[in-house]
């Protein structure tokens, strides 16, 4: 494929609720979207980093800035044989894996299309289906936690992961266990303790929870073994894995039995893959993690968790949980079952409405092969 042009759109979407994390509320997302264009198809990949240098270093400003500055001048105007090629042109780079993610995994799309194959298949994808869970940000109360739990699970969602922070843990997990005793449960700290309250989090033991997913600084992987050590509960790495090596390191050090692959924090499709098959021969289960995505990105969340060692029921849900109308048709949606059904479409196998990005775009620029 040779890649004759390059698009860059910042389009803004409102969120149908408010979501909250340790990190703070969200409540609009300023949503990066790739289009690369080659020999007539177009293929689309998603930027997942967030508003703020919150979850990670890179935001939106900084994606756009290493996109226009140093990426597109690498990728436009040349031939890839393949979408895997990709990664090491910009090896140089240091760091934005979420900016490398976006343009990769549009190439991905491209490839798929030109093989005339789902984007599942071409990467090694062995599920006609995916299992679903649900992740709810912190709630003004128990009760409204209770509640929306409650609708998750009529929903057919087979795992709820709530968001914890100091003040809003122990006890809260002790309610939804008392509810719901049967459940599929975890919980995400996203960074909010230090490993001091390590006697305070062995209490998350009495609740027999599936994982408590990143629960020390968002850069370490020494201290969770030393935590991991005196849990009970398995811990989850998220925040500290942006490749292979890195999880190679959390999996020598005992520092969690289980890894969230989100796919822009790894940087693509390509290290996705290599972070899947080193677990798998581990034997650490994984599954996807989210970033609040549009269709474009839950569309490859999609693909990627028909890898055989997403064994976990992973964030990727519903775009009518999150959106009051979506960017692609159909919208993902979720059967009785807790189910998504993988598209057999070639590509991402769902058809990008680009009236309703137009509508949302605020900003975009592109880069053409001379």
């Amino acid at each position: 494929m040779k890649i004759e042009a390059l698009k860059l759109r910042e389009v803004r979407m409102a969120l149908r609720y408010p979501f909250e994390t340790s990190f703070g509320v969200t409540r609009e997302r300023r949503i990066l979207l790739v289009e690369a264009v080659s020999e007539g198809l177009s293929g689309w990949g998603e930027i997942t980093a967030g508003e703020g240098p919150f979850f990670s270093p890179e935001t939106t400003e900084t994606a756009w800035h290493v996109v226009r500055d140093f990426i597109a001048p690498l990728v436009v105007g040349k031939h890839f044989a393949a979408a895997a090629e990709l990664p090491p042109l910009l090896e140089k780079i240091r760091g934005h894996e979420m900016a490398r993610a976006g343009v990769e995994s549009a190439l991905w799309d491209i490839e798929a299309q030109e093989k005339g194959i789902p984007l599942a298949m071409l990467l090694g994808g062995d599920r006609e289906e995916i299992a679903c869970g649900v992740s709810l940000g912190i709630q003004p109360s128990v009760k409204a936690l209770l509640e929306k739990i409650e609708q998750e699970l009529a929903a057919g969602y087979q795992r709820i992961k709530i968001k914890i922070k100091p003040g809003w843990d122990v006890e809260v997990a002790r309610a939804v266990r008392e509810r719901f005793p049967g459940i599929k449960l975890m919980v995400d700290a996203n960074s909010a303790y230090r490993l001091e309250d390590t006697a305070h989090l062995k209490k998350l033991d009495d609740f027999y929870l599936m994982m408590i997913e990143q629960p020390l600084p968002w850069d370490d992987i020494y201290q969770h073994a030393r935590l991991q050590a005196e849990l009970q509960t398995p811990i989850c790495l998220d925040e500290p894995i942006h490749n292979a090596r890195q999880a190679q390191t959390a999996i020598e050090l005992r520092a969690c039995r289980i890894i969230n692959i989100k796919l822009g924090r790894v940087g693509g499709h390509s290290e996705a893959r290599k972070v899947h098959d080193l677990c798998q021969q581990t034997g650490i289960p994984v599954w996807c993690g989210g970033m609040l995505e549009s269709g474009v990105g839950r569309a490859h969340n999609v693909a990627l968790s028909t890898l055989p060692n997403f064994s976990l029921p992973g964030d990727v849900s519903a775009s009518r949980r999150y959106w009051e109308e979506d960017i692609i048709e159909p919208e993902v949606e979720v059967s009785p079952e807790g189910t998504i059904r993988v598209p057999t479409g070639a590509g991402l196998g769902y058809r990008v409405r680009r009236d309703r990005i137009e509508k949302l775009t605020v900003r975009q620029e592109t880069w053409r092969a001379r």
